[in-house]
């Protein structure tokens, strides 16, 4: 019997939620005010932690009418305030939640409110945009379609403190792309927002902090600026040196460093800086100790790997604080079995995020190896790195495998490396898998780590050695396939473009290996430059194009594959005579190379050559400006006077 009631149970107290709900969006539309007024503030009560009643309010259409109501000059100040309150509320609830919201512009609706002159109702308003706009579903540009919102909302800064946390809330995560920093900047935003540095609320302080860290992100402009701001006759670096202390909570040490290094990235500050030296790069480290909750190591690892990319003195000095490089290995293992989390819902929090920890880890061990030998030999010792880089390369998430292929390049860098560590965990199998259908960024640099596998380092150059590593290029083009490759090669993204033609280039090195892969993919190699040579690329894909040439030409059997076609030859032709130096260059190391007298056939190569007329465009480039240009065409024309 019970089992037969449990249905027509269900739907009644169904019925009993979606009745009640009715009743809620019924007294909206009551002829007295006063109703009215009691009903939305019922409401209000009814909905707050419930998102079901928060759904089926909105399904019941109570959002248009909040919104009539709210925009209504004849409605009461509390009934329109109350109004913007219980919209902030359904806010709160789901994506969906704000997705309806959104559909029935609330968004111009919550900015022609702004307009009244009273206080409680703009605050209301404010909070309830702040909520719509810190949603990831929400439109940013909906804050900038308007000219006139932007300068209004600066002037509304000085209402309140109220005003001032919800503004700059939305300003920080409204402010995505250079265009909007550039319209916050020009309405001053930066002497408007310095104030708040010094509040006596926390909750602005942080925001403003927040809101300079997104407007100097990559931004000279802004933080040339913001170097010279003056806070109560306090510089403004020194105001976020200051939030960087110890005792300040761990969000505001955070964004204060992010701002700081953002400063310093978009050449504001000198990286040789004390606030740089001495307190933003010890703050960050700081933030990767294992006492961090997840999201905070993450930040702190990312921030200190953008802050020292480019600078191998930061690099030096990271890897020798607080032993940073043993204290990443940490973020592989969490969370682990006998982790200290107690609370559950975080346990699972940092569960679905574990990805970014192996992530942030990779990135920071990228930045510190980029440059220093010694460096890089710390990382390769940690424990079990090589087998973590490896398995980084198949993890399911996009952003794990390119952060751990750029600490494999990164690492790639290091001829030592290459010997031993590289060598011993075969790491270009997972490299070649990596290239089947991965997106532009992993396939850039997935092929710029095999150009650097591909480098000769050996010591002594023995035959077994020349046997194995051709073996090894073998193996690289059937793993790719040809397909891969020459798709690769009329990639309209230059930079992908620029790899694959330096993978090649590898590929095309020593003499045994130059014929082996000519008499395997000549056709299609010859195809391929013989495209990129006659389309609009850059000097620099040329170059490669023309190197590439070159080192066919020195091949034993494969310069014939130049010397049979006479359109090859026609544009090795024009680019001798090309305006750029670069391509003259390239272009008439690609003839020395062919009329070489020391190898069979040279003098029917020269005949050939100079009855198309290159001697005499070599005679011509030996009276050339460029140095290295007119010694080229020498050494060229010596091989006719041998």
């Amino acid at each position: 019997m019970a089992c037969l009631l449990e249905a027509p149970l269900r739907i009644s107290v169904l019925s009993e939620v979606t009745a009640t709900s009715r009743h809620y969006v019924d007294r909206l539309f009551d002829p007295d005010p006063q109703k009215v007024l009691q009903g939305v503030i019922d409401m209000k009560n009814a909905v707050i932690g419930n998102n079901k009643q928060k759904a089926n309010l909105i399904v019941l259409g109570a959002v248009p009418r909040l919104l009539y109501l709210l925009q209504q000059g004849s409605s009461s100040s509390e009934l329109r305030a109350e109004c913007a309150v219980v919209l902030g509320s359904l806010a709160m609830g789901t994506e969906n939640n704000i997705k309806s919201l959104v559909d029935c512009h609330i968004i111009p609706a919550l900015l022609q409110g702004l307009l009244c002159p009273d206080l409680i109702f703009i605050e209301a308003c404010l909070r309830c945009l702040r909520t719509v706009f810190i949603s990831p579903v929400t439109p940013v540009q909906l804050l900038y379609t308007d000219p006139t919102v932007i300068p209004h909302l600066m002037s509304l800064l000085s209402r309140s403190q109220r005003t001032q946390e919800y503004i700059t809330q939305i300003f920080s995560h409204c402010c995505k792309t250079p265009e909007h920093q550039t319209v916050l900047f020009n309405h001053g935003a930066i002497q408007n927002i310095a104030p708040l540095l010094i509040s006596p609320s926390y909750k602005v302080r942080m925001q403003a902090l927040k809101c300079f860290s997104v407007l100097a992100y990559e931004n000279t402009q802004v933080s040339m600026t913001l170097v010279n701001v003056l806070v109560d006759e306090e510089l403004l670096s020194q105001v976020f040196v200051r939030m960087m202390q110890r005792d300040q909570p761990i969000d505001m040490q955070l964004t204060a460093a992010k701002c700081l290094t953002y400063m310093c990235r978009a050449g504001a500050i000198r990286t040789d800086d004390s606030c740089i030296v001495l307190k933003t790069l010890p703050c960050l480290v700081r933030m990767c100790s294992k006492e961090r909750l997840l999201e905070e190591r993450v930040e702190g690892a990312e921030t200190l790997a953008y802050l020292m990319e480019p600078d191998v003195e930061l690099q030096r000095i990271a890897s020798v604080t607080d032993h940073l490089v043993a204290m990443l290995a940490d973020y592989f293992k969490y969370p682990s079995s006998v982790s200290a989390i107690t609370d559950i819902k975080r346990l699972d929090h940092d569960l679905k995020h574990a990805h970014e920890l192996r992530q942030a880890a990779f990135k920071l061990y990228a930045s510190l190896g980029s440059n220093d030998e010694d460096i890089r030999k710390k990382i390769t010792e940690t424990e079990n790195m090589m087998d973590r880089i490896v398995s980084g390369l198949s993890e399911s998430s996009v952003k794990v495998r390119l952060a751990a292929v750029r600490c494999l390049h990164s690492l790639s860098r290091s001829v030592q490396q290459l010997r031993t560590s590289f060598h011993d965990h075969a790491v270009w199998k997972p490299l070649m898998k990596l290239l089947q259908n991965a997106p532009d960024e992993v396939l850039v640099m997935a092929s710029s780590t095999l150009c650097n596998l591909l480098l000769e380092f050996s010591p002594s150059k023995e035959n077994m050695a020349f046997q194995a590593d051709q073996k090894v290029k073998g193996e690289i083009v059937r793993a790719l396939g040809t397909e891969q490759l020459f798709r690769l090669l009329s990639d309209p993204d230059s930079n992908v473009l620029m790899k694959t033609l330096g993978l090649l280039r590898n590929l095309l090195s020593t003499r045994p290996h130059i014929d082996q892969v000519m008499s395997s993919h000549g056709k299609q190699i010859m195809q391929a430059v013989t495209l990129i040579l006659e389309g609009e690329h850059s000097i620099e894909v040329k170059e490669q194009t023309l190197c590439i040439l070159a080192n066919i030409a020195d091949g034993n059997t494969a310069k014939e594959l130049i010397m049979t076609n006479d359109d090859i030859l026609q544009k090795i032709k024009y680019y001798m005579a090309h305006s750029n130096v670069k391509l003259q260059l390239a272009a008439t190391f690609c003839i020395s190379n062919l009329i070489w007298n020391e190898e069979d056939g040279s003098q029917e190569r020269q005949d050939k050559l100079r009855e198309l007329g290159f001697v005499d465009i070599l005679h011509k480039l030996t009276q050339a400006s460029d140095p290295n240009l007119c010694d080229r065409a020498k050494t060229a024309m010596q091989q006719y006077l041998a």
